[in-house]
């Protein structure tokens, strides 16, 4: 049985849906803090458990009967490597036969702006550590985020990010659930490391093309330095905190720290991963 931790956020879900058409309902399981949130999960059968990554207890008794569990990272807690030890722990007493975890596909760990990043790496130290079999998925950052950095207002303001001629080899989310999916079912837990990123890199300008591509409308890129971004996030409404994780992201992008390509994504889907074109057609709904 296969536990997915997580299970109602956005790639728990992708994950889960993929898992459902490549195995048996009885062989997964979510873990869920909320069980109002899973029922749809339950409604299709999915065995749902319930804990969070603070809860020892909760997470021991969620590991019963499991031979493999998918931690997906927390979000921004700041226990966050807490809460990741936490699931390690429990496998590790359940004796589950793998953990997999969702990682992050950076050019150097030990020059990213962007802090919340590190748990990442720390989280991987810890597994390997910790003598379980594991499968590391690191992951680019997904293109789902793009309308995210560029505002709602993008296709008549343009875009301006303090991220220079920085490029991104964008993945969407729902790719990488997929191949996730894939590596979980039918490849061995034999301590691999998966790196998932789309088959080409790219700048924000070439976004912006892309965007005025689709939409008809002349949208352009504008590289900006931190402050005038910040000051534009504030006349949004972007809370503090968010602005400056945004502004780290860029730092980062800026650095060449997103600009990897590998072909493990296209190998784990037996196609090409989703092009900036195809991707921003569904973000968008063109």
């Amino acid at each position: 049985m296969i536990l997915v931790t997580g299970a109602t956020g956005q790639l728990g879900k992708a994950i889960i849906e993929q898992l459902l058409k490549k195995t048996a309902i009885d062989q997964i399981a979510a873990l869920v803090r909320d069980s109002s949130k899973a029922a749809y999960l339950m409604e299709k059968g999915v065995n749902v458990r319930i804990g969070h990554y603070d809860d020892p207890d909760a997470l021991d008794k969620a590991m019963q009967g499991i031979e493999k569990v998918l931690l997906v990272s927390g979000g921004d807690a700041d226990n966050g490597l807490q809460q990741h030890q936490n699931v390690v722990d429990a496998a590790k007493k359940a004796e589950v036969q793998c953990i997999a975890y969702t990682s992050r596909f950076m050019k150097d760990p030990n020059s990213l702006a962007n802090s919340l990043m590190t748990r990442h790496f720390q989280t991987e130290d810890y597994i390997r550590e910790s003598g379980l079999n594991y499968v590391l998925f690191r992951n680019i950052l997904y293109m789902d985020a793009i309308p995210i950095f560029l505002g709602p207002a993008v296709l008549n303001s343009g875009i301006f990010l303090p991220a220079g001629e920085g490029r991104v080899s964008f993945a969407l989310r729902s790719d990488m659930g997929e191949a996730m999916a894939n590596v979980l079912v039918e490849a061995p837990c034999d301590n691999q490391v998966y790196t998932f990123s789309g088959a080409q890199s790219y700048s924000f300008a070439n976004v912006a093309a892309t965007l005025t591509e689709l939409s008809g409308k002349t949208v352009t890129y504008t590289p900006v330095d931190e402050s005038s971004f910040k000051a534009q996030m504030k006349q949004r409404g972007v809370p503090e905190g968010m602005v400056q994780r945004i502004v780290d992201f860029m730092i980062d992008i800026k650095n060449g720290q997103e600009a990897g390509i590998s072909p493990d994504l296209e190998m784990m889907l037996g196609r090409k991963p989703t092009s900036l074109n195809e991707g921003l057609k569904l973000l968008y709904s063109f």
